[in-house]
């Protein structure tokens, strides 16, 4: 597969509803929030896992889009996979002395796993497969206005053990954000992707894979906690060159999202107004609204 030739970035728009998008275990799992705005926050980490299980799902695990950071995997095993099918004996700690050898580990972890050959990897644990830098990264989404988490109070009707039955039902509690858009800025590099002798060979088909998940993740992310989380937008900005034809941020200010008139307090997608200023876009960078 060939590697990607054209720079990209995006703004990425989802929303919660009566959820928690993206609970701090640090606090007592209550939604994220920038303590100083209010504003909602979740995190990149929370969003590359999303994107994970839906290629997991999409693609059945198999190579060349196996999922490396699994869900309880040992990631000793998944180097030694590598190992194993280049014919070479792994060595405590360090790659092969010889450098073609040791490329040659990286290359197979970048070509089998899509994730590694997306967002990079530091692999140099007990069984060393190298470190990679993956050219698509995503910053931390936060919310357009502040958010307010309320506690629910909830009841266990049901005991552990026989011997509890006949005490009071259990309370618990749960947080959740009555509405929320986020907006997430993302940043793809076609020289991080390089080729087959450099970078990790991030791909068309993987680059398509990446907004199909982005379109697709929260359907088959469904609980309790985030019932009703949503995709509402992808704009992706597309640049002519390798480089780059603008700086990202110089794109990211093009979109403006921000309350419809008459509405002080968004419980919808609708309640908001997207606008893309076409007119200020600099040469040689193309607007693609994927959603």
């Amino acid at each position: 597969m060939i590697a990607i030739q054209n720079r990209y970035e995006f703004v990425y728009l989802f929303d919660i509803v009566n959820g928690n998008p993206n609970g701090d275990p640090d606090s007592g799992n209550m939604p994220r929030q920038d303590l100083d705005t209010q504003r909602g926050l979740v995190t990149d980490v929370a969003l590359k896992r999303k994107i994970r299980n839906y290629v997991d799902l999409a693609k059945g695990g198999a190579p060349p889009f196996a999922i490396y950071m699994q869900e309880k995997a040992v990631l000793n095993l998944q180097h030694q996979k590598a190992y194993d099918a280049i014919g070479v004996k792994s060595e405590a700690k360090k790659l092969p002395k010889e450098e073609a050898k040791a490329r040659e580990i990286t290359r197979w972890m970048c070509g089998n796993f899509y994730d590694v050959r997306a967002f990079g990897a530091v692999m140099t644990t007990e069984v060393n497969a190298g470190q990679v830098r993956g050219p698509v990264q995503l910053g931390f989404a936060q919310s357009i206005d502040t958010v307010v988490p309320q506690e629910i109070t909830i009841t266990r009707s049901s005991v552990t053990n026989e011997r509890d039955a006949d005490k009071e039902r259990t309370m618990g509690r749960k947080y959740i954000v009555p509405y929320g858009l986020y907006r997430c800025h993302g940043f793809i590099s076609a020289n991080l992707a390089g080729d087959e002798t450099k970078g990790t060979g991030f791909s068309q088909d993987d680059l398509d894979l990446l907004f199909e998940a982005l379109a697709n993740m929260f359907e088959h992310d469904r609980s309790a906690a985030r019932m009703e989380m949503n995709a509402q937008k992808l704009i992706v900005f597309k640049h002519e060159s390798r480089m780059g034809n603008a700086p990202a941020q110089k794109l990211f200010d093009l979109v403006n999202v921000k309350l419809a008139d008459g509405v002080a307090l968004p419980r919808r997608f609708s309640d908001y107004v997207v606008t893309i200023d076409r007119a200020a876009l600099p040469n040689g960078v193309e607007i693609v609204e994927k959603f």
